[in-house]
């Protein structure tokens, strides 16, 4: 059926028929309880009628209050509970990444700006609403003037806090105000990062000097964090020409929770020479990384013996997703230790005599298929396949769906006797 001309409409009718007077009153009333129809009227006004420059900002400035508006009730109620449904969360989540954008493009009157600040202040104090990023965002782009980021700054300050203090101080960071900045940053000095801000802060006021001495203090001091001032003195180190303090400095980072990746940007950074004195100090601290880049490693140096250790001293892991290059590297060490890869392989396969859902069935079919393909491809012995395979068989004859999925995945399972 076609749409109604506005026309015949009865209500249209009745609108035409009505004073100015009244469809004022009418639009207000309506929209004052409801954030979203308020919206809509700001937003089509300004789209249909011909506002004065200041009209137009006044309306986006109502119109960014009637979005605040909508997402308020949400919004109080994430916060009072610490987190809400994905759908809340989203939506006001939307909602003030919106009130954001338009905030940024500068052109909010700062009567509106103010008022949004307001509203948002009390709920970054609080931080159990579970949108923390969004609503500095939203409190970021209310600040137009350098005043405006100072009474920011004053407000996170007043606020209390290390997250709310951290905001200040990079605040009065930004404006110039080294003594608030000083004031704020000798209250929290513990991690390396703490220490690299300020290191930063004295080098870049031309304080050379002190900002190495603090920036020495934070590697004596530092707890946690510590990538940033490390390479702040590495840098510095390397440009006066201290080669043997900007590779300690540089092993140190690389043994900082290692990685294969660290290792072996480590290594490229050496000479022959320099890596010959600093291999075994860096395979001494391997036992300290995870498994996997202890296994990467490994791999890597082509010490397979090492590698086959690592792997196998944790059983097969329950959730493959998470354990990709393991499975990987148990597949490429199969032809070399294929005794060590079938244990690992069974190991997976855990209790074989007792009930289980459907999936856990075909997750252990996949298994047993890799241990048919050492002991038949690889070991070539299938009777001792059919012997492992056929007690499994049996103990499990009364469990249809694990001999479905079997049958599925297995060569040869259904004629197994």
């Amino acid at each position: 059926m076609a749409k109604k001309r506005k026309q015949d409409d009865p209500l249209a009718a009745l609108l035409e028929a009505a004073p100015k007077a009244k469809l004022v009153d009418l639009v207000v009333r309506v929209a004052s309880t409801r954030p979203a129809v308020r919206h809509e009227c700001l937003d089509y006004l300004n789209r249909h009628t011909t506002l004065s420059p200041s009209q137009k900002k006044q309306s986006e400035g109502e119109k960014l209050l009637a979005l605040w508006s909508e997402l308020a009730p949400d919004l109080e109620e994430l916060d009072a509970y610490g987190g809400g449904d994905y759908g809340a969360d989203f939506r006001v989540s939307s909602l003030l990444h919106d009130i954001a954008q338009v905030l940024s493009r500068k052109q909010i009157d700062a009567g509106y700006r103010q008022k949004l600040l307001d509203n948002a202040l009390p709920y970054i104090k609080s931080g159990n609403a579970g949108l923390d990023d969004d609503l500095y965002d939203v409190a970021y782009d209310a600040c137009y003037s350098d005043d405006d980021w100072r009474a920011l700054a004053e407000a996170f300050e007043s606020m209390g806090g290390d997250w709310r203090l951290d905001h200040a101080r990079r605040i009065y960071r930004q404006l110039g105000d080294q003594d608030k900045y000083l004031e704020l940053r000798q209250r929290k000095l513990a991690t390396g990062a703490d220490y690299h801000d300020l290191a930063d802060f004295h080098w870049k006021a031309g304080e050379k000097q002190k900002a190495m001495e603090v920036a020495e203090e934070g590697l004596r001091q530092g707890s946690g964090r510590m990538d940033d001032l490390r390479q702040f003195v590495a840098k510095h180190a390397k440009s006066a020409g201290n080669r043997e303090r900007y590779l300690e400095l540089q092993f140190d980072q690389a043994v900082d929770h290692l990685t294969c990746d660290k290792y072996k940007a480590f290594k490229k950074l050496c000479t022959t020479g320099e890596w010959k004195s600093y291999e075994e100090k860096i395979l001494a601290q391997l036992e300290n990384a995870w498994d996997t880049e202890q296994l990467r490693i490994r791999m890597h140096r082509k010490e397979y013996e090492e590698a086959v250790a690592v792997l196998t001293r944790s059983r097969y892991p329950v959730y493959a997703w998470d354990s990709d290059y393991e499975l990987q590297t148990a597949r490429r060490l199969e032809g070399r230790f294929p005794e060590a890869i079938l244990k690992y392989y069974i190991s997976g396969l855990g209790n074989l005599k007792t009930n289980a859902p459907r999936k856990e069935y075909i997750r252990k079919a996949q298994i047993m298929k890799k241990a048919y393909h050492v002991l038949v491809d690889v070991l070539r012995d299938p009777p001792r396949w059919r012997d492992f395979a056929l007690k499994v068989k049996q103990d499990n004859i009364n469990r249809p769906a694990f001999q479905e999925e079997f049958t599925k995945t297995i060569p040869g399972w259904q004629a197994l006797k």
